[in-house]
Order: structure tokens, then C-alpha cells, then sequence
């Protein structure tokens, strides 16, 4: 970074830290023995939608990592395409299967990346639930490196629980790298692994 860059008020980015995902197993005890939520096992990763051999080559590579675990039942990874255009590779363990899930979405972006797909890649979320019935997902921001929790609302429309939001931040600050600029915690309606 240059002078030019610190008078304008440019800053560098943050490089993206993968291994921040590492901290969700943690960070799930804190939440469960505070707030009742548990995980319940669907994590997936968003990026811009991406067509081309290249792509189909990444995605067939990263379901046979999957697959390759003798552990995991049925389908290891789902690509699906939400209504805003992006693309989520899904992946569904058992609730109990946190420490997997958080590998696996490791694996998906590592390989995402590897391959030249960084800068599409958004983020990556991690589903809890309580017995309420509410849910929220702890979502990674890949360009930033920090977390932030989303909590819709039940009961239909898009709508937030921010009160819950900011209550998770609190409670998760010693556990996670928390995204500070509130403008970033950025819905994720409809996400396939909520």
C-alpha cells in the first residue's frame, strides 16, 4: 500500500483466512449452552455463478473428496442456483457431525479457490437451530475473513430477527473474528443450507 493509497483512504483487503471456519465447533458449544441452538448439519457455500468445463471439472473433483469419506451417507455435496443468481454447493451431515460439515466447506471453498474461482467465491454458512424452532446461520464472508450471524424470522417474508443477530454477536465475540461493519451482515434469503 502506497502513500497515494493512505491519503485517498484506500485500504488493502483482507486476505481471505479459511481456516477461520475451524472456529465453528467452538463457537457451536457457546452458542448451545447459552442459547439452546444447536447445528443442524446443512452448511453450504454461495459464489457467483460460474459455467464451464473448468467449473464442471472443480465441481466432479470436489464430490469425489466428498464421496471418498466412508462416513457420509448419501449425496456429499448439492449444487443449487438461488433466485438471485448464485450458485451454493450444499453439503448435509448428521447435526451432530459439526467438526465434518466445517471440513467439508473447508474443502469445497479450498478447492474453489485452488482452481481460480477465489474471487467468486461470497461466503459460507453453517445452520443452528433451537427448539423453538428458530434458526439462524453463522455466515463467513470469504473477501473479508470475519463471521456474522442471520436470523430470519419464522412465519414467511423476508424479515430478521436483529435483536437474536446482535445477541449472537455479543455472546460469539471471544470465539469468532466478528464482522464489525453492521452494512456487511448481508441476508442470505432463501440459502439452501439454512
Amino acid at each position: 500500500m502506497g502513500l497515494l493509497d493512505i491519503l485517498l483512504g484506500r485500504t488493502k483487503p483482507v486476505a481471505p483466512d479459511l481456516d477461520q471456519l475451524f472456529a465453528l465447533p467452538s463457537a457451536a458449544i457457546t452458542l448451545q449452552a447459552a442459547m439452546g441452538f444447536t447445528p443442524t448439519g446443512r452448511g453450504a457455500v454461495c459464489f457467483a455463478t460460474v459455467e464451464g468445463a473448468a467449473f464442471e471439472q472443480t465441481h466432479r473433483e470436489v464430490q469425489e473428496l466428498l464421496d471418498a469419506d466412508a462416513e457420509r451417507a448419501g449425496s456429499p455435496v448439492e449444487l443449487h442456483r438461488d433466485d438471485y443468481g448464485y450458485s451454493w454447493l450444499v453439503s448435509r451431515r448428521s447435526p451432530d457431525q459439526l467438526p465434518q460439515l466445517v471440513n467439508d466447506l473447508h474443502a469445497v471453498n479450498s478447492s474453489l479457490e485452488l482452481n481460480g474461482f477465489g474471487p467468486q467465491l461470497l461466503c459460507s454458512l453453517a445452520g443452528f437451530a433451537d427448539d423453538s424452532g428458530r434458526s439462524l446461520a453463522l455466515v463467513y464472508l470469504y473477501k473479508r475473513g470475519t463471521f456474522y450471524p442471520f436470523a430470519p424470522l419464522a412465519g414467511g417474508g423476508e424479515r430478521r430477527d436483529n435483536a437474536l443477530e446482535l445477541q449472537v454477536r455479543s455472546l460469539l465475540a471471544d470465539d469468532l473474528r466478528i464482522e464489525q461493519d453492521l452494512s456487511r451482515w448481508f441476508p442470505v434469503w432463501g440459502a439452501p443450507g439454512l
